[in-house]
């Protein structure tokens, strides 16, 4: 059976400035494109884009679902008891609204494109005889989906110019979670996480942030994995990092070897 839970998108895209009575710092949610993986693994690659909302989504929709299976008895008077067959993977949908109606031109088109490229295979992993669409994650302020794909575009144009131009497209997206435990994931829930941002000032290392966020330094490939980082000594100054909630580090922290490889 499926439990679908809607999120109240009232406040969700701001988080504080630093600094007391500073003015909230609006945050625009975006789709992160991740590069597919190579060899079947579950692990995201690295950014590869990103889509951005024009307008902040009023709600977002999560789904989770359980396979049950009941075989009949012929003959009996009621049904068998059910079986559990394990759990769906969960559903995250959300409307992205783009209006171009001040300028007339064709910006929409090419978001609507951009969100339908997203079930199409890559030239890359075309060209490695592996085809596969980018995997997305959904990113909001502090807010970070699970890495999954998209499952499904529905665009609607509902404004046009006296040409025949669509100048506002109104587009349902639903993104799939990605099948297994990845880093930084919940398996048995596939929710949505609040995770810290934090924006890299000059003297920053993952070790440090890893010091500063958790108490140990070792954790600082759990940030890594987390913002798809493949150098941890390349940190460009003013870059925005998620920094997983306490509980996804400690179910991913089974794995770490605890060397501090960051500093």
């Amino acid at each position: 059976m499926s439990s679908p839970v809607a999120f109240s998108a009232a406040g969700a895209g701001t988080r504080a400035a630093q600094g007391g009575g500073a003015r909230p710092k609006l945050e625009h949610a975006y789709l992160e494109l991740r590069t597919p993986p190579p060899g079947g693994s579950l692990t995201p690659g690295a950014p590869c884009g990103r889509i951005d909302f024009q307008f902040n989504p009023k709600e977002l929709s999560l789904a989770k679902a359980a396979a049950w299976k009941r075989t009949p008895a012929k003959g009996a008077k009621s049904a068998g008891p059910p079986e559990y067959q394990g759990p769906q993977p969960s559903k995250l949908t959300v409307e992205m609204f783009f209006d171009a109606s001040d300028t007339q031109d064709t910006s929409v088109v090419a978001a609507v494109e951009k969100l339908f490229a997203c079930c199409v295979p890559t030239s890359e992993t075309r060209q490695r005889q592996r085809a596969s669409p980018p995997w997305v994650v959904f990113h909001w302020g502090g807010l970070t989906g699970f890495p999954g794909y998209v499952s499904q575009v529905q665009a609607k144009y509902t404004l046009f110019t006296t040409s025949g131009v669509p100048i506002r497209a109104v587009c349902q997206v639903t993104m799939e979670e990605i099948t297994g435990e990845t880093p930084g994931q919940n398996p048995t829930s596939g929710a949505l996480h609040a995770r810290r941002v934090h924006r890299v000032r000059a003297g920053d290392t993952l070790a440090l942030l890893a010091w500063r966020e958790y108490g140990d330094p070792a954790a600082w490939r759990t940030i890594a994995e987390a913002n798809g980082i493949d150098d941890p000594m390349r940190l460009p100054e003013g870059r925005e990092l998620l920094l997983p909630a306490l509980d996804e580090l400690e179910r991913g922290s089974d794995g770490g070897d605890g060397h501090d490889g960051g500093r």
